[in-house]
């Protein structure tokens, strides 16, 4: 993933913004070579998003009384 800094990200921000939405690019924001920040298109932050929403519910259904057996169940299932 290309990094930029916050300088030349400030000075270039239409032009990146352009190119996460319409080219699905990436970048990695810096500050004196440390990364600090993501640029990503809308799509790329719901999909992030909804990968975060699956995993809070897992670790919800984790801690639920007999969820164990569940579990063990479910990978019968898939097998």
């Amino acid at each position: 993933m290309p990094q930029v800094s916050i300088a030349e990200a400030k000075s270039h921000l239409s032009e990146l913004i352009a190119k996460c939405a319409h080219g699905h690019e990436r970048f990695i924001i810096t500050r004196r070579d440390k990364p600090v920040a993501a640029l990503v298109s809308l799509d790329d932050l719901m999909i992030i998003e909804q990968h975060q929403e699956r995993q809070g519910l897992a670790a919800v259904a984790s801690s639920w009384p007999g969820f164990e057996e569940v579990a063990s169940g479910v990978v019968g299932v898939r097998s």
